[in-house]
């Protein structure tokens, strides 16, 4: 049977975000590794913004946003109710905390990560315009154990990426010392199967290989 290809980079927070949505929907597709450095023709050829990740569709439709492939994933499958059908409040807020992490924390984080490139400033202010949105998920987790429940929602696993690359920036720097329960949070979306499973190492994609597939069980 024909299956969906997904253009994957291991350590991508939006490819990431995209293995997620894609294992919590039940949705098995090919999966081609790929190095940032030499980006194979057939995912240009799909989508010319040649960044992961990128979807391509049995019917040759492409998703190229990793929350649109989140979300197309769970409208065909959602037994854990992660989009939030049942309460339309709860949908509200994790759309507004998505679009933060994508908007605000982003390009923050990558500032702060990638302080050298950005010289305006020092590494410890881009840490403390960054912090602003942990802050802000540090207040969320101070109610509930997830960002918008007691149980994993779109948002925690959207935004979960995006946070584990904040921590590893400085390994000097404890992410508990600031923000503890972000960073229980953290460690409980991080050891969980799922992801464990969506980091999960794959060789990169070549043409002459057998197809690597997401469930491999199926």
């Amino acid at each position: 049977m024909a299956l969906a290809v997904l253009y994957t980079f291991r350590r991508c927070p939006y490819a990431i975000r995209a293995r997620l949505g894609l294992l919590l929907a039940q949705c098995n597709v090919e999966i081609r590794e790929i190095t940032l450095k030499t980006k194979p023709l057939e995912m240009l050829a799909a989508s010319s913004k040649g960044t992961v990740p990128v979807l391509v569709l049995v019917n040759r439709d492409v998703i190229a946003q990793s929350l649109d492939i989140m979300r197309w994933a769970l409208t065909q499958h959602d037994p854990l109710d992660l989009l939030c059908h049942k309460n339309p409040a709860d949908a509200d807020k994790m759309a507004a905390l998505i679009e933060q992490n994508d908007v605000q924390f982003k390009p923050w984080l990558d500032r702060y990560k990638y302080s050298d490139r950005y010289p305006e400033q020092t590494q410890t202010d881009y840490y403390q315009q960054a912090s602003r949105f942990l802050i802000q998920l540090e207040q969320c987790l101070s109610e509930t154990p997830f960002l918008v429940s007691h149980t994993p929602r779109l948002a925690d696993y959207a935004i979960v990426p995006f946070v584990r690359q904040f921590a590893a920036v400085e390994t000097k720097r404890a992410l508990s010392d600031d923000f503890p329960a972000v960073a229980v949070w953290l460690e409980r979306l991080m050891s969980s199967e799922i992801f464990i499973r969506a980091m999960h190492k794959h060789v990169i994609w070549n043409a002459s290989h057998a197809p690597i597939y997401l469930l491999e069980d199926l």
